[in-house]
């Protein structure tokens, strides 16, 4: 895995029962509460009566996702590219390519890049409080 895997994925297609997208004509959208952070949006919540909502996530080197948590979701973060660190209910976990977390809902949790950025898929996923 790594950047040309990225690449693969945000310039490929997302099937979804008899439509498909073409992932090239979704725009990167930066964060709007993170600067260095951009979102490719692919399935948003409003698609899916707010069930469900994956996006892909490049953040720049040296750059984060500030503390934050998901009250109604349950997050899932697939590394595909570059390196940095989750902060988790006080813990440091490394990010590399091939890890997968699983992030609670309700749960604070920070995302740094490395040197060379860091390349992810999140999923949010709700839950019943």
């Amino acid at each position: 895995m790594g950047m040309n895997t990225f690449r693969q994925f945000e310039s490929g297609s997302l099937m979804s029962g008899a439509s498909t997208k073409d992932i090239t004509l979704i725009a990167w959208v930066e964060h709007k509460d993170f600067s260095g952070v951009f979102l490719k949006n692919l399935i948003t919540g409003s698609e899916t009566k707010e069930l469900f909502s994956s996006h892909l996530v490049r953040i720049e080197p040296k750059m984060k996702i500030g503390m934050h948590a998901h009250p109604a979701h349950i997050e899932l973060h697939e590394v595909i590219a570059g390196s940095g660190i989750c902060l988790n209910e006080g813990r440091e976990l490394p990010y590399e390519p091939g890890t997968v977390t699983v992030l609670a809902r309700n749960s604070p949790h920070e995302v740094r890049a490395g040197d060379e950025g860091l390349c992810l898929f999140a999923k949010f996923i709700s839950v019943q409080a």
